[in-house]
């Protein structure tokens, strides 16, 4: 369960009056915190982005086939591997949202508290169960 933004910065003052007590602790679990490893991937593959848009233009510069070959190799996989970290980071900090399921009413209205919205597959279950029962009971109808 995602903590309240009220919550949030609770936290985060709690973290700052500790690694202000204790900066070698501090160091120490901030190392371990993952969202310090998400923004560090994510700054490498921004730098890996660089490096292989400056091979690249060397290789045209140059009129080096196998430059311009690995600086594109270069860019696109740092830019696959920066958008993946982005995304696990922010799908780490923001969990996703359900999906507005169409024809439910106006502007995807939200089950009652308490109460988890069924998946598509189980509403199709739900929908094969009843048409099974009504088939039981004698029902043709469909």
């Amino acid at each position: 369960m995602p903590l309240s933004e009220h919550e949030q910065r609770q936290l985060e003052q709690i973290e700052q009056a500790l690694y202000r007590e204790d900066p070698k602790f501090g160091r120490l679990v901030r190392a371990s915190d993952p969202r310090v490893h998400y923004k560090r991937k994510l700054a490498q593959g921004i730098v890996g982005v660089a490096a292989g848009a400056g091979l690249l233009a060397a290789g045209v510069v140059t009129h080096r086939v196998y430059f311009e070959a690995a600086g594109a190799a270069l860019a696109v996989l740092s830019l696959i591997w920066a958008v993946v970290c982005w995304r696990r980071h922010a799908a780490r900090v923001r969990p996703a949202r359900p999906k507005a399921v169409k024809g439910q009413g106006s502007h995807g209205a939200r089950p009652a508290p308490g109460r988890i919205r069924p998946t598509r597959r189980a509403r199709m279950m739900e929908r094969m169960e009843e048409r099974w029962r009504r088939r039981q009971e004698g029902d043709r109808r469909m």
